[in-house]
């Protein structure tokens, strides 16, 4: 039977930290828009900063779907399946923000990360204020053993000075504009800042 709660708890919180993958959904108001859905999972890119905000680092090498749903409607929902040990679901609705580089809050905000979980291709950090936070059984989910994470996205883009990267935001076909046309990543890319002072 689904629960709703109050608060991410310590319980929760935990339960989201032990997950090597969660889904990000959104949409864009229009009716006939592309509904968005993208799986994520490189270690340590996601932080629960507190009981009712989380954060996540968001890379290049696709589209930026997520970044222009959330600039047009701020409407988000995260989801993390256990895969393994007791069957759950959890669901955060909320609101999302994207954090450029050139934000002032970007740098103290990526502090709040493991160093080791930053790499080359961040282009910005979507916020998430929690309206609604829910769990349900699970029970359909399959049993499924986590190996490791793969490193390919960080060793492509770790090849590419800060310069290239930005060249490639702006030959990607909806990186600067979303499928349906709305604004996602400001291009000319911002340049990253120095570590938090």
């Amino acid at each position: 039977m689904g629960k709703t709660y109050e608060k991410i708890d310590d319980r929760l919180r935990a339960f989201i930290e032990a997950q090597p993958v969660f889904f990000v959904a959104t949409a864009p108001l229009a009716a006939d828009g592309h509904v968005n859905l993208s799986p994520k999972g490189r270690s340590g890119t996601l932080a629960v900063l507190d009981e009712r905000t989380l954060a996540y680092l968001d890379f290049g090498g696709s589209g930026a779907e997520t970044v222009a749903h959330v600039r047009e409607n701020g409407r988000i929902t995260l989801m993390w399946c256990a895969f393994e040990g007791p069957p759950k679901i959890l669901r955060v609705h909320g609101r999302g923000e994207a954090v450029f580089r050139d934000d002032p809050r970007f740098a103290a905000l990526l502090a709040r990360f493991d160093p080791a979980a930053d790499g080359p291709s961040l282009r910005a950090i979507v916020l998430v204020a929690a309206e609604r936070v829910g769990d349900s059984c699970g029970y359909a989910v399959p049993l499924m053993d986590y190996r490791e994470d793969r490193d390919l996205h960080a060793q492509y883009f770790g090849r590419k000075t800060e310069e290239e990267f930005s060249d490639y935001c702006e030959r990607k076909p909806h990186v600067a504009t979303s499928l349906d046309g709305l604004p996602a990543i400001p291009l000319p890319l911002p340049v990253r800042p120095g570590p938090a002072g």
